[in-house]
């Protein structure tokens, strides 16, 4: 199969789904392609989000991502929503899976950090996953 593409959705596209496209990027590159995607859109990526991920992973988020609509989205492989209490949109995947987080927006630092913490393990799991075959996409 070609490059696995993964799109991390969630509402506004501000926050925990652009911190998961960005962690996908630096630890999973090898193993598949992250989008990030909402049903709604912010002017801009959650400065609260931008200002730790580069604090703890020196990644500026703003560099290569803004925010974007599913309609953005190529064909996609795997579907992951970030648990966003609402009905997210069907999207056409192989694979679909909600990881449950919390939007850590309005918080303290100390919680974007635990929801930031949550996203890695998440994607290294995720990655590990799909390199055993545990995930199957077509």
């Amino acid at each position: 199969m070609s490059e696995i593409k993964v799109a991390f959705v969630c509402v506004h596209n501000s926050c925990r789904s652009q911190i998961a496209e960005a962690l996908s990027k630096k630890f999973a590159k090898d193993t598949f392609k992250a989008y990030s995607a909402g049903t709604k859109l912010k002017d801009k990526i959650n400065q609260d989000a931008v200002r730790i991920v580069k604090e703890i992973y020196g990644i500026d988020m703003e560099k290569d991502q803004r925010p974007k609509l599913i309609d953005d989205l190529p064909k996609i492989h795997i579907l992951i929503t970030m648990g966003c209490n609402v009905t997210c949109p069907a999207l056409p995947a192989s694979f679909v899976e909600d990881w449950g987080l919390d939007d850590p927006s309005g918080q303290s630092d100390e919680v974007f950090k635990e929801i930031i913490q949550k996203i890695e393990e998440k994607v290294k799991d995720l990655k590990e996953r799909i390199q055993k075959g545990q995930i199957k996409v077509s």
